[in-house]
């Protein structure tokens, strides 16, 4: 669509008026009733049904059929907690120099609302496949009553487009994420007298090989998978051996392994009793052949591996990550986001959606 033409100059204004809105209002991950609200009062103000699950909100295309295939346009509209180094209002939009800042205005307001206006400019159009679009909660918890609560209420999905700060670049494979719990024992012993089994010194050979650990097969979008320790506990007195030692690990999966191999593999090279907290967030990759990187490379769309987090690990179906503003500036003080990526944004998933349709 043409950016100057009248429809795309309301869609723009729309979806800047929603965003200002939505930065207005605190959206903590699992308190976002307000802004599901929002959302849904700005689709039923334009005769778009809605549903509703928790803080989830979905709608689908006027002309959905279930013979066609379905996508989904996905993006959050939960935040973070702003931290001390702001400057201005986190809740209160301000524009300067071409910028709208606000908490949530990159990450992932500006997607959410551009993915917002794409949908209403497709929502009567017959197109070869039906749209659906899903406001999620708890994205940045990756928790249970987000997407993962929902989507089994959509039909067998074709593709997901995840709308998060990609700068338009289309990330077609993302790591995955498994924080495992180790805990080694030892035996309890007075420090003075050389008693005991001391599980620090234990624990600190295992922490040596998993400083050490490579893991044997290598991503070709994603490279290395990744364990790092990150958190360690032991003791309680001074003059005591401590008889047990707990750290913890982020194990960042590439499309290479599934969760198990990984810990499998982990699991071999150490001593320690190794515990996953979940096996949930999965590394994704489109598959070869799929449509969507055809349509990538007709609009010259950067195609990419993302090392960070997102709901397409909770999607279990061929799923893209793209979208306006930058990943550099999520979860920064004084988060922003350009005017002019909001109208990219809109014009860019327009494109995408069009395209795809003509080469369906």
């Amino acid at each position: 669509m043409d950016n100057h033409s009248g429809e795309f100059q309301n869609l723009y204004t729309q979806a800047l008026n929603l965003l200002k809105q939505l930065i207005s209002t605190p959206s903590f991950s699992k308190g976002e009733e307000e802004t599901a609200d929002l959302i849904e009062a700005f689709l039923a103000d334009r005769d778009i049904e809605t549903f509703r699950k928790g803080n989830n909100v979905w709608a689908y295309t006027k002309l959905f059929d279930p013979k066609k295939p379905s996508i989904l346009l996905n993006s959050h509209h939960d935040t973070v907690k702003p931290n001390e180094g702001y400057t201005k209002d986190p809740f209160k939009p301000e524009t300067e120099d071409g910028k709208l800042y606000g908490l949530g205005s990159n990450d992932a307001g500006g997607c959410l609302v551009c993915l917002i206006a794409t949908f209403i400019h497709f929502h009567e159009a017959d197109l070869p496949f039906n749209l659906i679009f899903a406001a999620s909660a708890e994205e940045e918890i990756s928790g249970r009553n987000g997407i993962d609560s929902i989507i089994d209420e959509f039909p067998e999905l074709e593709l997901a487009i995840v709308g998060e700060p990609t700068l338009m670049d289309m990330a077609v494979a993302e790591k995955g994420l498994m924080v495992i719990d180790a805990k080694v024992r030892g035996k309890a012993g007075h420090a003075a007298r050389e008693e005991g089994e001391n599980a620090l010194y234990l624990a600190l050979d295992d922490l040596l090989k998993i400083r050490a650990f490579e893991f044997k097969r290598t991503s070709p979008f994603l490279g290395k998978s990744k364990v790092s320790a990150t958190v360690i506990q032991a003791g309680s007195q001074h003059n005591v051996v401590p008889d047990s030692c707990t750290f913890t690990l982020d194990v960042r999966i590439t499309d290479s392994y599934t969760l198990e191999e990984a810990f499998a593999e982990l699991k071999s090279q150490i001593k320690a009793e190794l515990t996953p907290r979940s096996m949930r967030l999965n590394s994704s990759r489109v598959p070869e052949g799929h449509l969507i990187l055809s349509v990538a490379d007709i609009l010259g769309l950067r195609q990419y591996g993302s090392p960070t987090l997102s709901d397409q690990a909770l999607i279990p179906y061929p799923s893209v990550k793209v979208g306006p503003g930058d990943s550099a500036r999520s979860h920064t003080a004084d988060e922003f986001i350009y005017l002019d990526e909001l109208k990219s944004g809109i014009e860019g998933y327009i494109n995408l959606i069009d395209t795809y349709a003509q080469h369906y």
